[in-house]
């Protein structure tokens, strides 16, 4: 476990639209994330801090494994997160012993070359939708498996899973399978203090203020909302066989200066925010 002493100079983050940071931000301004803002929180006490993010959305653990593992090698970082799984959740043919795999083995491999790497755990996806409790059993098994490998590799876990404030509706983004920017806020927060960051604390652990309860009305209306919004759209993709990643590169595949845009313009294939 490192110290709050310890410097980082190179960050790397691998992962798919949750890395990428959609949910915080949009296709004009370009989605922040958690990464960005983790990136920012090294800044703040190490200037010389260089970052790159070569999250791209829609990716499964096996296509990150496959596309971004090497180019992140190649940039020799010192700490790396690796944040991946959520879209192999929603596929028919989930297998948590392979997509595990696919995490371990980047947890290895980075590892191996002397980065330290974080990750975080999968909040209850039914607290966030009701309509997502078939893949509570998946989650759990997909977590047990994080743990376990992250114990064999000496990688930080930041349990976003075990506290109730991660599955807050005000963390999520209206698609309820990416970050708000306030969720993006709490998972930087997790990770910097898994990581035991200079500045940091268990604050991103707190309950948000109490709200009304929502009446049966409300909760109906926004459940056929969200299908007709999100969840159609997206199944027809799947029909399709397309994703949201679909023409995409990499958000930030150079080391640059935390602070500095790598200037590049929006990249093909743009899709709505509400899209994995």
């Amino acid at each position: 476990m490192p110290g709050t002493d310890t410097v980082y100079l190179r960050y790397v983050a691998l992962g798919d639209s949750q890395t990428e940071g959609l949910g915080d931000g949009d296709d004009l301004t370009g989605p922040r994330g958690f990464a960005d803002r983790l990136a920012e929180q090294l800044a703040r006490h190490q200037p010389s801090v260089e970052y790159a993010n070569l999250a791209v959305r829609g990716r499964l653990a096996a296509q990150i494994h496959a596309g971004q593992l090497a180019p992140a090698l190649a940039l020799r970082p010192d700490l790396a997160t690796v944040v991946a799984g959520v879209n192999d959740l929603l596929r028919p043919r989930f297998d948590a012993d392979e997509v595990a795999g696919h995490l371990e083995a980047m947890f290895a491999a980075l590892t191996a070359q002397g980065a330290h790497v974080a990750t975080i755990t999968i909040p209850d996806p039914a607290r966030i939708s009701p309509l997502a409790r078939p893949l509570v059993p998946r989650v759990t098994a997909l977590n047990q498996r994080i743990r376990q490998a992250a114990r064999r590799h000496g990688v930080t876990v930041a349990e976003t899973a075990l506290h109730p404030v991660a599955s807050d509706s005000r963390l999520w983004s209206a698609d309820r399978l990416h970050a708000s920017s306030l969720g993006h806020e709490r998972i930087a927060a997790a990770l910097a203090h898994a990581l035991r960051l200079p500045g940091s604390d268990d604050s991103w652990t707190l309950p948000l203020p109490p709200t009304p309860l929502p009446t049966r009305w409300y909760v109906a209306g926004n459940e056929l909302r969200w299908m007709a919004g999100f969840l159609g759209p997206w199944l027809m993709r799947r029909v399709k066989g397309r994703s949201s990643g679909d023409g995409r590169t990499a958000k930030r595949p150079l080391l640059l200066p935390v602070g500095t845009d790598d200037s590049a313009p929006p990249r093909a294939g743009a899709h709505s925010p509400g899209t994995p």
